[in-house]
């Protein structure tokens, strides 16, 4: 059963602490080189408001409330100290694979984005066979972000296989389409565990994709979900694994994401909240970025996720984008406030 929601504060007050900064990127992530945010100061803390800019405002209403929560409520008590975490590759050329994990320094998984659109299996080949060099040992995950069919899939999983993946995320579109993926894999004898992301956070009832038996475990993002303890029920009514994953946040989102993992019973994988590492700048002087595979939860609990304002000035957005931010919120706040 959902808990009832705490009320919203009242949104003048998220309009009189609203930050909204750019910050640049060091390697191209979804297709952009730079991220846009609108941060919120409460009396827990703060949280970050960050949907992506094509994402409707019902959909971008659950980032608001994980923001407020964080802000007005916090987080709930940690169980862990640290939470393991994984490199990420974008999809970038082979040849920067050693640079990219560079920045990560020691990790013991790594999760390979594929099936980007303009490129080949061939080039997705390509980089996972770079990461399996560079890391012979560790834990190989990729993630195709929906989009492939359940042919490609197939097709693709099958010749990316014998580089010993951990598991395959979101590998098409859909809860029909995992199950089929998954049953097609399983038929040809392929033990390869598929996980669901958007078919979790990207539907009205994150459930039912356990319900359906499409996958082996779920990736659970705070935003999306609408905040920690949102998430903390979906992954227990789900009863499958659960791997905490990033929505490339700010340091102050990813604070979010590590309270979730450290709120968590179990933690069986490496989490994806090492993105961090995808910034050239942030707003925190000591950013949220993984060390040796791991990040301190102590961190986020003793305020090391506070932007520091002048950095807050240094990246702030311009004029109308601020503006943009600022509409966008209330828009959010009102389907909040009628839900």
């Amino acid at each position: 059963m959902t808990a009832a929601r705490s009320p919203l504060p009242p949104l003048g007050e998220l309009e009189a602490t609203a930050a909204v900064v750019r910050l640049p990127l060091t390697v191209k992530f979804r297709g952009v080189l730079e991220r846009e945010a609108l941060l919120l100061r409460g009396p827990a803390g703060w949280g970050e408001f960050s949907p992506f800019l094509e994402y409707d405002d019902v959909e971008s209403s659950r980032w608001l409330a994980s923001a407020i929560e964080a802000a007005w409520e916090g987080f709930p008590e940690p169980l862990r100290d640290t939470v393991p975490v994984n490199a990420t590759v974008p999809a970038v050329g082979a040849e920067r694979v050693p640079e990219i994990l560079a920045k990560y320094g020691a990790v013991q998984a790594v999760k390979v984005k594929v099936a980007e659109r303009g490129q080949s299996l061939e080039d997705d080949v390509a980089r996972v066979a770079a990461v399996r060099e560079a890391l012979p040992d560790a834990a190989v995950r990729v993630d195709a972000n929906a989009a492939w069919t359940v042919d490609e899939a197939v097709e693709a999983l099958t010749a990316l296989a014998p580089f010993g993946l951990e598991y395959a995320e979101q590998p098409a579109a859909g809860i029909e389409g995992l199950a089929a993926v998954r049953s097609r894999l399983a038929a040809s004898g392929l033990r390869l565990p598929i996980a669901a992301d958007e078919s979790v956070r990207k539907v009205e009832d994150p459930l039912r994709v356990a319900r359906a038996g499409a996958a082996d475990l779920i990736i659970v993002k705070v935003a999306p979900l609408g905040g920690v303890r949102r998430a903390l029920e979906i992954v227990r009514e789900a009863g499958l694994p659960a791997v905490v994953s990033s929505a490339l946040d700010t340091s102050v989102g990813l604070a979010a994401g590590v309270a979730l993992a450290a709120a968590l019973p179990g933690l069986p994988h490496a989490c994806g909240l090492g993105t961090g590492a995808l910034f050239a700048h942030d707003v925190v002087r000591s950013p949220l970025v993984p060390r040796d595979g791991v990040l301190p939860v102590r961190a986020v609990f003793t305020g090391a996720a506070t932007p520091d304002p002048e950095l807050l000035r240094e990246h702030a957005a311009a004029a109308d984008r601020r503006a943009w931010w600022l509409d966008r919120l209330r828009r959010c706040y009102a389907v909040l406030a009628g839900s």
